[in-house]
């Protein structure tokens, strides 16, 4: 499951509901959001919470609402009664501040609840499970680190969450956004700090392989396109990239459906039906050094091997069988390490932009 962020220190104006339908029709399945940040004003927190919900509410959304109890209280909310959080379409409720877990455990037969995860322990797990708290329930989520050199170390994050696995409990993680990057540092919100500068949805798959099961971006914003590569692989399981002409002659060949050899190779994407293409001969044409991400052509000096489209993983040297076609974008090449044995992708024109040699 895919979220994303909305914010409550501003208005919500008719662009982010806009937004919010479109990640919505995107396939995106939750709202987070935050009644605690200090630098906000907490007055205006019940109305804008009220229509966040609303607006969850219409768009089939699930919302999820990090709070202090100091929070809810100025909003006009209480913790002795969840019925009017749930009323106006809250969901769930993560709560990163000290409560006993029997309070916890009851709770979670009324609304969904989100632990933090990084600092539940055996004896919590022992504690709730001794207050009959619902497993289905509870949620463990972890953090975002807005500040640089501060994010979470990518094996450790792999030993807690297979340890959460093992209790039980359904597992969150952030990956930054693209677009509107939180301040005051704008710097990213992700839960690994290897993300933090990383394409989302790349970061958002290697968060998959980690035991992940809901991932949110913590920044308040996707762009379109990322917004449409996420789209996609939610409907289609398929990694969408945007290619950069190099050689208009063949460009065209390159472009559709493809999907990795089932035999992964080390350096480079092989399509795995790109030689079975209907394909005219293939002359030598452009064959410098290939950068990481460029698509080639194997050309006629490579005999049976004519026609195999490519991607490489690595820089590679020049050979005089293999024409440079097209360039996968710098922010896209992280995609590529996602792309393993049988894994679907799809290239796409880079509208506007050429690396086509004279």
């Amino acid at each position: 499951m895919f979220g994303f962020s909305i914010f409550m220190n501003e208005a919500l104006t008719i662009e982010k509901k806009a937004y919010i339908q479109k990640m919505a029709k995107n396939g995106f399945d939750g709202i987070f959001t935050s009644m605690h940040i200090p630098e906000d004003d907490a007055s205006l927190y019940k109305k804008r919470l009220t229509e966040l919900g609303e607006c969850a509410k219409e768009n089939q959304l699930d919302l999820m609402v990090d709070i202090s109890g100091d929070a809810l209280k100025h909003a006009g909310f209480s913790m002795a009664d969840l019925e009017p959080l749930k009323k106006i379409g809250v969901t769930g409720l993560r709560m990163d501040y000290h409560l006993s877990n029997e309070q916890i455990a009851n709770w979670s037969h009324q609304i969904k609840i989100s632990l933090n995860a990084s600092t539940i322990t055996q004896q919590d797990v022992t504690e709730l499970q001794v207050a009959n708290a619902d497993f289905s329930q509870l949620e463990a989520w972890h953090n975002y680190y807005p500040r640089p050199e501060t994010g979470l170390d990518r094996k450790w994050y792999q030993e807690k969450n297979h340890w959460l696995k093992e209790q039980g409990f359904t597992i969150q993680g952030f990956v930054a956004g693209d677009e509107a990057l939180r301040g005051p540092l704008y710097q990213g919100l992700p839960t690994l700090e290897s993300h933090r500068h990383v394409h989302p949805l790349a970061a958002a798959l290697d968060l998959m392989s980690c035991d992940t099961d809901l991932i949110y971006i913590g920044d308040g914003r996707l762009s379109e396109e990322v917004q449409e590569q996420f789209a996609m692989y939610q409907r289609e399981q398929t990694i969408l990239l945007h290619a950069e002409v190099i050689d208009a002659q063949f460009y065209e060949y390159i472009l559709g459906n493809h999907m990795n050899r089932q035999d992964e190779a080390r350096d480079v994407i092989r399509s795995a039906d790109a030689r079975f293409r209907n394909i005219p001969q293939i002359p030598p044409r452009d064959t410098k050094e290939r950068a990481k991400g460029t698509i080639t052509l194997d050309n006629e000096r490579y005999l049976r091997y004519m026609g195999e489209i490519q991607i490489t993983k690595k820089d590679l040297p020049a050979d005089e069988k293999v024409n440079r076609v097209a360039q996968i974008s710098e922010a896209e090449l992280p995609l590529l390490e996602q792309i393993r044995a049988g894994v679907n992708f799809k290239i796409i024109r880079r509208e506007g932009k050429t690396n086509e040699a004279n």
